[in-house]
């Protein structure tokens, strides 16, 4: 006997970026590749007596089924959080999920049907095509430049089911949207009657100035809006969230009770616990420093060390450096020479729906301390000058 599988599985592949984070497990191996958070920016202490506090005053409601919209007092939280930034939600609208990676599959299952469309930036967020992919869609690649999608390339969208955008500290190419372009993207979309999505895990990690106000505070009725904890708290947590307008929030809803009843109350009162007081006030600016000392040192790394020919743009906020490599250097084929000499990154590639760039890679500076920031760039500069 033999399982026959569904269609929609041989579309299912294995993240480049998991497969690439085993090699980084050697010993020795400097890795600039993994979109992991610090581990030594986990308030543990916070979250120890949190914990304690919620086992101490609500320990049978905390480990019982909860409802699957989530914690009352946490979609309160997150829909008041939003409002401080222009965003219009009422805490009806926000759905608790398993991290906003749920929130994209959720958003996948109720909207895509086999050959619909959706249109993504070039390059986009790997975990969001993987999560697209089981339904079949057909993607659309939009061009994009220093400042996200280019107005000019909307009009190859028009008929798809949404627009998934990030437009703060994009993983992977780091860029965030201007004012101006959040405007005319989000009034284009709405004037061809194109949903967006809108992906925000980054836009607290900002260094230099806060971000614009999100695309969804143009047009909250047509735009559905996902958050993360992962980023400011700890993505072991696996919380995040979604804004939905009413016309959808219930198949979402109906959709994430059959995938998993509710995400786990017990994290989400932890985590509430935590964040009611205004602790995220005092405690991401410690991450926003932490980072961007880092990406200075990435950036000077990089100036120092990579060759003419190469192009890289410093983040101004988020946890990514996207570097362009030069013509006919593919960053997979550099990869292994760069791991014999003791460092990973992630090649750009599998960020593209459409067209690839071969000579694009990735990396991250939030996990290393500056002083192995200089030394893995150095070690990349290495290999591709012996690629070369």
């Amino acid at each position: 006997m033999s399982f026959t599988l569904a269609r929609r599985a041989a579309r299912m592949n294995p993240s480049v970026i998991r497969e690439i984070l085993k090699v980084t497990e050697r010993p020795g191996i400097l890795s600039l590749a993994g979109g992991l958070p610090a581990p030594e920016s986990f308030p543990v202490e916070a979250m120890r007596a949190a914990t304690e506090r919620v086992l101490r005053e609500a320990p049978r409601e905390a480990l019982q089924y909860a409802a699957s919209e989530g914690y009352a007092p946490l979609r309160e939280w997150v829909a008041a959080q939003l409002n401080e930034q222009g965003l219009a939600a009422t805490p009806g609208q926000v759905l608790i999920t398993t991290g906003s990676q749920q929130g994209l599959d959720l958003v996948a299952k109720v909207l895509l049907d086999p050959g619909s469309g959706v249109a993504v930036e070039a390059p986009t967020y790997l975990g969001a095509l993987q999560a697209f992919a089981p339904y079949e869609p057909e993607t659309i690649s939009l061009p994009c430049d220093d400042d996200g999608p280019r107005l000019d390339a909307l009009e190859r969208a028009r008929g798809a089911r949404f627009l998934y955008l990030l437009p703060n500290f994009q993983n992977p190419s780091g860029r965030c949207m201007s004012a101006a372009r959040r405007l005319a993207v989000a009034d284009a979309a709405a004037a061809m009657g194109l949903p967006i999505v809108e992906d925000n895990p980054y836009g607290d990690l900002w260094f230099d100035s806060e971000p614009p106000p999100p695309l969804a505070a143009r047009h909250p009725l047509n735009t559905i809006y996902l958050g993360s904890f992962s980023k400011v708290l700890a993505p072991g947590l696996r919380l995040g969230y979604v804004v939905a307008p009413p016309e959808v929030f219930p198949k979402l809803l109906q959709a994430k009770q059959a995938a998993d009843l509710h995400t786990p109350g017990f994290n989400q009162r932890v985590v509430h616990e935590v964040i009611r007081d205004g602790f995220l006030r005092e405690h991401v600016p410690t991450i926003r420093a932490r980072y961007r000392a880092r990406r200075d040192a990435m950036a000077a790394a990089l100036a120092r060390h990579l060759p003419p020919g190469c192009r890289w743009n410093a983040p101004r906020g988020g946890m990514f450096f996207w570097v362009e490599l030069p013509e006919g250097v593919d960053a997979a084929a550099l990869l292994p020479r760069a791991v014999e000499r003791g460092m990973a990154f992630v090649p750009g590639a599998p960020f593209y729906a459409e067209r690839p760039q071969a000579n694009t890679l990735r990396l991250s500076f939030v996990t290393v301390a500056p002083e192995q920031i200089e030394r893995g760039v150095e070690l990349l500069a290495q290999a591709l000058k012996e690629f070369a």
